[in-house]
C-alpha cells in the first residue's frame, strides 16, 4: 500500500509519478523500495488519470447493492456502522486531492 500512497501523494503535490520521485517518497517514509515494485506501479499509472480512479473508487461502494439475505429494505444496526466508518474513510481519501 505504501507504494500506491506514495503516487498518491505525489499527484497530491502535481508532480511526476516516476520510479526515482516514488523511490524518494518510499525513502523519506523509511520503506526499503523495492525496485521492481516501484517500477510496476509507475508502469500501471502510465496514461491513468488518477483523479478520475479515485473519483470512481469514491463512487463505487455508493453504487454498490445492497447485500442479499434479510427481507427487511433497512440494515442491520452493524451494517449501517460499517457503511458509516467506510463513507468517513473514503471522504477521507478524497479530501487529500481536493
Amino acid at each position: 500500500m505504501e507504494y500506491v500512497y506514495a503516487a498518491m501523494l505525489l499527484h497530491a503535490a502535481e508532480k511526476d509519478i516516476d520510479e526515482k520521485t516514488v523511490s524518494a517518497i518510499l525513502k523519506a517514509a523509511g520503506v526499503k523500495a523495492d525496485d521492481s515494485r516501484v517500477k510496476a506501479l509507475v508502469a500501471s499509472l502510465a496514461g491513468v488519470d488518477i483523479a478520475d480512479a479515485m473519483a470512481q473508487a469514491v463512487a463505487a461502494p455508493a453504487a454498490a447493492a445492497p447485500a442479499a439475505g434479510g427481507s427487511s429494505d433497512a440494515p442491520a444496526p452493524a451494517e449501517e456502522e460499517e457503511e458509516e466508518e467506510e463513507e468517513a474513510g473514503f471522504d477521507g481519501l478524497g479530501s487529500l486531492f481536493g
